[in-house]
């Protein structure tokens, strides 16, 4: 039987990955000096998971993709911003090292509306509240970085527009995990909604994750 890991999220744009790799390359050098070793992401896999999955059948796909469709039905497009750096389960006791969001109260709200739909179609119900974050680094076992990672931790990084939620599917490799998008669902409006009486505020032609419109865990 066929199947992928899949997870739900949101990426970050362009610039807020930037910020981020160039926190990173300072945290990096930091935790070589402390002998910290971190595992980083790659950039280019900068993400907010709304909901992990884990191991779905091929054929449960279509299912899961009209039920995420109609979860975000009505949502707007929204903008977060990416700041300051924190560490699950503490900076005391890390093995995960994070950048966390401001305005995050549309993101919660998304992330509640893909919580329900999943939990219907039968997943697991999330024990734990959700905490949006970009996950940066991992660490092969428990270790204080408060030192590495306080003096740094108040920055301020760029902003993220939504405009939908991606359906991911994770691989382990070697050299870490790899994130490839199954499938990308838009925001829409309800068919039921008022029109406008005023033309739509002009947010750009950039997508969640930074490319162009039209552009080809």
């Amino acid at each position: 039987m066929s199947g992928k890991r899949l997870f739900v999220g949101v990426r970050v744009s362009t610039q807020t990955a930037n910020a981020l790799a160039a926190a990173a390359e300072m945290l990096q050098r930091r935790g070589r000096d402390a002998g910290v070793d971190f595992k980083f992401v790659a950039p280019t896999s900068y993400h907010v998971t709304l909901k992990f999955l884990g191991w779905t059948r091929d054929e449960a796909i279509p299912a899961l993709v009209d039920a995420l469709g109609a979860a975000v039905t009505g949502v707007a497009p929204f903008r977060f911003r990416t700041a300051r750096l924190g560490a699950f389960a503490s900076l005391e006791k890390a093995t995960v090292l994070w950048a966390g969001l401001e305005d995050a109260a549309a993101i919660n709200d998304v992330a509640a509306r893909v919580e329900a739909a999943c939990e219907a179609l039968g997943f697991p119900r999330e024990k734990r509240a959700f905490h949006a974050h970009v996950t940066l680094a991992r660490l092969s076992e428990t270790r204080a970085v408060k030192d590495v990672v306080l003096p740094l931790s108040e920055q301020m990084f760029s902003e993220s527009r939504v405009d939908g939620v991606i359906l991911f599917e994770s691989e382990t490799k070697p050299t870490g995990s790899v994130y490839r998008e199954v499938s990308r669902i838009a925001f829409k409006q309800a068919e039921n909604a008022p029109k406008r009486q005023t033309g739509a505020l002009e947010l750009g032609d950039e997508t969640d994750d930074g490319w162009p419109r039209g552009h080809g865990q």
